[in-house]
């Protein structure tokens, strides 16, 4: 949504934890579309609210480091020509990003996993993403 109401993100909260599956704590800023009713639809899920200080985007690092990632590993690398567009290059990027860019919190596997490739498997060959921006190799049988 372009513009979301308040009362659109209220809504979201409550879609977005179906049948008690609601977590402890909810890590948000100072935003102004947080009103009451988002508050009260919160509460009701017996979610804790932490907000973060004003000015402050140090305090949600997890956002911080994904932003940067995609910043870094592909908007700053592309020309984004219209929403659509950025939409396309987004959703590629996270299945990039999932299923092939190695992390070192995960001793560097993927989120997804990946299975391990003997040479038996055949010859490495690079596999281009994000139209050649990033790489994947994978072992094919000649």
């Amino acid at each position: 949504m372009k513009n979301p109401t308040a009362q659109w993100v209220a809504q979201q909260i409550i879609e977005a934890f179906p049948w008690d599956t609601a977590p402890r704590y909810l890590l948000r800023d100072r935003d102004a579309i947080y009103g009451e009713r988002f508050r009260r639809r919160v509460h009701s899920l017996l979610i804790k609210e932490v907000i973060t200080a004003p000015r402050s985007p140090w305090q949600n690092p997890y956002v911080e480091r994904i932003i940067g990632s995609i910043r870094r590993d592909c908007l700053d690398h592309v020309i984004v020509f219209n929403e659509r567009h950025l939409k396309r290059i987004l959703t590629i990027y996270f299945d990039y990003y999932h299923r092939w860019r190695t992390h070192l919190g995960l001793e560097m596997d993927t989120p997804q996993g990946r299975d391990v490739q003997t040479p038996d498997q055949g010859k490495v060959t690079e596999v281009p993403d994000l139209g050649g921006l990033h790489h994947h190799y994978l072992r094919l049988a000649a």
